[in-house]
């Protein structure tokens, strides 16, 4: 038995638990906050013990078992996606974070180069950038120089335009720190440009990793068939399901699993529905972002988001709602190993819930 939240699917990520299930062990993930509340059953002085906490574990089994689910069979595979798609999505996070800083930097002394590059994570803007650090190095650029670093970022046409465009572009006229202040703040640019440029490579490294992975796997063509869904959101959304068919037992648990589902909370004659607050955040967030994608490839979908908001939602509610929509019909998929169909998702009649 193993304590680690228990809305999570990396209870079994360490060594031990890892260990425990292959072994043919069950292992149940024990919610911190709840091994808490049991302590209490047994003592009301706050003391805490490890022996303590050992036999308050072994009897949350004991009597309420049926209360708590064991951590899912996952296979290898599945899990290995987990891993890449998680790590991929907090190397895209890192890289937002170095270009973030990028661009405040060069917003204090060096405002042409963010007139002349829409993205500065872009590979032309890094090479550029690399040469010219500050305005005094872009007021020596040679234009040779310049296709130089075109070629070197993977630039195949149009350069000699885009070389004009940049030049231009990096010599116009600015505001100026003083030179030495400048000379500091472009060594600063090159440490952001070098960690911008890592960042970079890690992101591609792991995505071109995860999406093999996620290819392998039995479950991705019938994951893809469902539109917006491509190798990144799918293997997050792969990852954070996984393949243990016996682990949610509805679309209901799929649906609360993500967030989408409201909750229900009552006393009395009080009676509110909210947005789920406990939940998987990493597979609701994939949920989110791919409620966009099916605003433009699924007129069905893009019908449903009308009706929501026409009825009053918001438009967070009803992105909310199509997302709660659509994990139910992933669940259904993958539990029938069955493609997607626009039809039969949305049917012609227009006799389908808006809900």
């Amino acid at each position: 038995m193993v304590p680690g939240d228990a809305g999570s699917v990396t209870a079994a990520s360490g060594l031990l638990p890892a260990a425990l299930l292959a072994s043919g062990f069950i292992v149940y993930a024990i919610n911190p906050l709840a091994a808490s509340r049991y302590r209490d059953r047994y003592s009301v002085s706050r003391a805490k013990s490890d022996a303590g906490d050992a036999f308050v574990l072994a009897n949350i089994l004991r009597t309420d078992r049926s209360a708590h689910r064991p951590v899912p069979s996952d296979s290898e595979l599945v899990r290995a996606v987990r891993v890449l798609a998680r790590a991929q999505q907090e190397a895209v996070w890192n890289r937002q974070q170095e270009q973030n800083k990028l661009r405040s930097l060069l917003r204090e002394y060096y405002p042409s180069a963010l007139q002349t590059f829409a993205d500065v994570a872009a590979p032309v803007a890094r090479e550029v950038l690399l040469i010219a650090p500050t305005p005094a190095h872009a007021a020596r650029l040679r234009r040779s120089s310049l296709t130089a670093a075109l070629t070197r970022a993977g630039r195949q046409r149009g350069i000699p335009a885009e070389v004009e465009r940049i030049w231009a572009g990096l010599r116009s006229e600015q505001l100026r720190q003083p030179p030495m202040v400048e000379d500091a703040m472009g060594e600063q640019a090159l440490a952001y440009l070098r960690s911008l440029s890592t960042a970079a490579e890690n992101t591609d490294r792991l995505e071109t990793a995860m999406a093999a992975r996620f290819d392998s796997h039995p479950d991705a063509a019938l994951i893809t068939s469902l539109p917006g869904l491509g190798p990144v959101l799918g293997a997050r959304i792969l990852g954070e399901l996984g393949d243990d068919r016996s682990r949610f037992a509805d679309a209901k648990s799929v649906k609360a699993f993500a967030g989408t589902a409201p909750v229900t909370r009552a006393s009395g004659t009080k009676r509110v529905v909210s947005m789920r607050i406990v939940r998987n955040k990493r597979l609701g967030q994939a949920g989110y972002l791919w409620t966009f994608s099916l605003l433009r490839q699924s007129p069905g979908a893009r019908a449903h988001y009308d009706r929501r908001r026409e009825h009053g939602d918001s438009h967070a509610a009803a992105l909310r709602n199509l997302s709660n929509r659509y994990m139910g019909i992933l669940f259904h998929c993958l539990q029938q190993r069955a493609a997607y169909d626009e039809l039969k998702a949305f049917p012609p009649t227009g006799q389908h819930r808006a809900a």
